[in-house]
């Protein structure tokens, strides 16, 4: 074995080879960098669309869309003055989508109406109709949650200066924040309770009545200084002491209907969300005359019987008397846009 030093230096043939071997390598790297960089250099730079604004990302949940339930699509709100006959279902041979969902037990209606049950009669109302609209809610949410900062009649505007595509009925809960982010949050209950109001309704009528007397009898549901409970021949109505002035209860469905333990203060299990204000700007949604005809199952909007079907869902509109009167063209946000600005 040769060892090589500054004593034994390496022979020339050998240097001679290394130095040819190393200058190929060396030629071979700078060629296939440049081929390389040239390919990089005609590569497209695809640019990406900026985030958008932490504020949006943190005020505008995203919200599941609810899957297709037993009921098809609905068709845009129709002007007053050209709507067909809204108790008259569609000719057999027009009528498209499939059969209504079977019926539902009176158990399971319970169990449905439960977290709702206690609402204001109004407020439960414009619940009942809106999620009929269940397709609707998750993106009448979205903006409610955007627009959270306006109540009372600058909300109104706002709400007609988007120009939103909403039902009257889902309009009528933008106020309503936590109400919509409920329904949406769960879009399989507001779909199955949508289906059960257009085919079950005096049997959701009935279930609401007797979730509340439950409520009653085992002292939970009271008179308070944010509601008056009436018993109006046998049904419990939920009026608001004022009538401007809602405020959403706060409950627990595992308590409220069951036999409190020894000991349980019943008066702390219902609690009472912040006041929302519903002035004359929102009796264009139904809000002047919203309730119930216990009696006669009957859900008033605007002081009207709303007739509303699984059969007539696709053609009905309500006559309302102060319609929401859309103008020409498509959603705006110019609102929103101009409060950023600001």
């Amino acid at each position: 074995m040769h060892v090589f030093s500054k004593q034994n230096p390496l022979p020339s043939s050998l240097k001679k080879e290394s130095m040819t071997k190393l200058r190929t390598i060396v030629f071979g790297t700078i060629a296939l960098a440049g081929i390389s960089a040239s390919a990089f250099a005609q590569a497209p730079i695809e640019r990406q669309p900026p985030p958008p604004p932490s504020d949006q990302q943190q005020t505008q949940p995203q919200y599941q869309q609810p899957a297709p339930f037993n009921q098809q699509a609905q068709p845009p709100y129709q002007q007053p003055g050209q709507p067909p006959n809204p108790q008259q279902a569609p000719p057999p041979d027009q009528q498209q989508g499939p059969p209504p969902p079977p019926p539902m037990a009176p158990q399971q209606l319970d169990q449905l109406v439960q977290r709702i049950a206690l609402y204001p009669d109004p407020l439960l109302a414009q619940v009942l109709t809106a999620s009929t609209f269940w397709d609707q809610i998750a993106d009448a949410a979205s903006w409610a949650q955007l627009h959270n900062n306006l109540t009372g009649d600058a909300l109104a505007q706002a709400i007609q200066a988007d120009n939103l595509p909403f039902d009257p009925s889902v309009l009528a809960l933008l106020p309503f924040p936590s109400v919509l982010d409920t329904m949406a949050r769960d879009p399989q209950w507001t779909g199955t309770l949508g289906n059960a109001v257009l085919s079950q309704r005096p049997d959701v009528m009935d279930a609401i009545q007797r979730m509340r007397q439950q409520a009653r009898n085992y002292g939970y549901l009271a008179p308070n200084s944010y509601d008056n409970v009436v018993d109006n021949s046998g049904y419990l109505e939920i009026q608001p002491v004022n009538p401007a002035f809602y405020y959403v209860p706060v409950y627990s469905p595992a308590v409220v209907f069951f036999a409190p333990r020894p000991g349980f203060f019943v008066g702390g299990a219902i609690r009472f969300g912040p006041v929302v204000a519903i002035g004359p700007a929102f009796t264009r949604f139904g809000w002047g005359g919203a309730g119930f005809v216990w009696g006669g199952h009957a859900i008033l909007i605007d002081h009207r019987p709303w007739g509303r079907t699984f059969a007539n869902r696709a053609v009905y509109a309500h006559p309302y008397a102060h319609p929401y009167a859309r103008p020409a063209g498509g959603r705006t946000e110019v609102h929103h846009e101009e409060e950023h600005r600001r």
